[in-house]
């Protein structure tokens, strides 16, 4: 058995969307509201599923754009706030943990690790995910895109995620699914996991993780390599 008493005090920043939760089915759900208010065609979850991941503007504006009806500019903030207000109401009518999340998480914490979600999502539409799946007992911090001084790719999402929950950089590990998570990570010099299931346009292995892993049974392992014999940003096991 793997010797996890490495894993006491260090800390692991988990983005939300794509990496501890399946979300897309809500999320397009809420994009097909507004297109079909708006009198365009839904979009299927599998294609709109690679918008996730750069918050619901970005999905509004990819979303209209990919069925022909850009969204022009003076409009996106009614159709935002709409997208916030049905989504903010349906949130967890389909949103799942991924696989093994709950086991990995339970073996985390009961080693002493600090666990934080570090999301690009506001706080406010994350909590109440992470509440209903009943995940939210497990993290010492919550950091939204809007409780940091900038979002992820930005160094200082990352950390202040850390920060939050009583960590350090230097003994810290980002798991994430998409670019976001892999700059915030290369900036902060912080060793990066990246799922393999989770919402990227760019394929995840072309964004340059020092573990890819393909299922949450294989994260603490990796997050015990990480800590104990690979440096941030080295790329080698």
């Amino acid at each position: 058995m793997s010797d996890l008493t490495v894993l006491a005090g260090a800390t692991m920043a988990f983005d939300l969307d794509g990496t501890l939760v399946d979300s897309a089915a809500d999320l397009i759900g809420t994009l097909n509201v507004l297109l079909a208010e708006e009198g365009v065609a839904p979009l299927p979850l599998a294609e709109a599923r690679p918008f996730i991941g750069h918050g619901a503007r970005w999905l509004i504006e990819r979303g209209f754009t990919a069925q022909g009806h850009p969204v022009p500019a003076e409009r996106m903030p009614a159709l935002f706030d709409r997208f916030i207000t049905h989504y903010g109401a349906h949130c967890a009518d389909h949103t799942r943990p991924f696989p093994g999340v709950i086991a990995c998480l339970t073996t985390l914490k009961a080693a002493g690790a600090k666990l934080a979600v570090c999301t690009n999502k506001p706080t406010g539409l994350s909590i109440p995910i992470l509440e209903a799946l009943e995940l939210r007992p497990f993290f010492d911090a919550v950091i939204g895109g809007d409780l940091a001084p900038k979002q992820k790719p930005d160094a200082s999402h990352l950390t202040t995620a850390i920060a939050a929950a009583g960590g350090r950089i230097d003994r810290a590990v980002m798991v994430g699914d998409a670019a976001p998570d892999a700059g915030a990570a290369r900036a902060a010099g912080v060793p990066l996991v990246l799922v393999s299931f989770g919402y990227t346009q760019i394929p995840v292995a072309e964004l340059g993780a020092d573990i890819l892993i393909d299922h949450f049974d294989q994260l603490t392992d990796a997050c015990l390599r990480l800590l104990t014999a690979c440096p941030a940003g080295s790329g080698e096991l």
